[in-house]
């Protein structure tokens, strides 16, 4: 993949803080540098995003750049792990930037507390290596599908509901775009929020398969899945791979 940065090199600290990176032969220091050089737009700090926001800093990812204009709200709670009883009522960027930097304080954070839209998308997305759709209603997602596919930037997208997840990467190297799985995407959400049921630990565990596909796009270790819909479902334990093409 080819970086839209200079190359930064690894501190000191660094080659503290990833040892157990170094010691992975299809990583080692030159996978880490390309992580601490890569840009990641995460679009949605929720369920999803909270988990893939922690680990995307804890594997050392140089800038990443958080898209939400929501508050942190009581219900959030239950399954958005970046937040705190205290914060309710924060605005959830600013939060999630303080503690992305605490945990890595050589991460470069921007912040966009704003709502996605046609208008200014592709004038955001074009300043990043990696997309990861961690929203929530089927409007946004057909958005970030349509952008990231014109500027043939990767996406890594991850989708929850009830005891079930979905997992893909789009535009890889290529490879099928989000329109080539979903075609006839609704404007328009069938659900209301607080309808939707969905258990705290399920957007965790997709936001974390997430990260990995991430983490793999950068630095060029194990199979991505590209071309491939992975949908598990945890109340019974089940994980099935499908195929699909442009």
């Amino acid at each position: 993949m080819n970086m839209i940065t200079s190359m930064r090199k690894l501190s000191k600290e660094d080659l503290s803080r990833f040892t157990r990176h170094f010691s992975l032969a299809e990583i080692g220091q030159e996978g880490q540098e390309k992580l601490k050089n890569a840009r990641v737009l995460v679009i949605g700090a929720g369920g999803l995003g909270s988990p893939l926001l922690i680990y995307l800093a804890a594997a050392g990812i140089g800038t990443i750049g958080i898209v939400d204009d929501d508050t942190v709200s009581i219900s959030n709670l239950q399954r958005q792990i970046l937040y705190t009883t205290a914060e309710v009522g924060f605005k959830k960027v600013e939060v999630a930037s303080r503690k992305l930097s605490a945990l890595y304080p050589e991460i470069d954070i921007q912040i966009f507390d704003l709502r996605l839209k046609d208008e200014n998308g592709e004038n955001i997305f074009k300043n990043y290596d990696v997309i990861a759709d961690c929203t929530d209603n089927y409007k946004t997602r057909a958005l970030i599908g349509e952008v990231s596919a014109r500027l043939d930037k990767p996406l890594a997208f991850a989708s929850v509901l009830n005891y079930e997840g979905q997992i893909s990467v789009f535009n890889y190297r290529g490879g099928p775009a989000f329109k080539d799985l979903y075609p006839n995407v609704p404007k328009d959400g069938i659900y209301k929020e607080n309808e939707i049921g969905l258990l705290g630990v399920l957007p965790g565990i997709a936001g974390i398969l997430q990260a990995n596909e991430i983490i793999k796009i950068i630095t060029g270790y194990g199979e991505i899945i590209s071309g491939k819909l992975l949908v598990f479902n945890i109340q019974e334990n089940r994980y099935n791979l499908f195929r699909f093409s442009m």
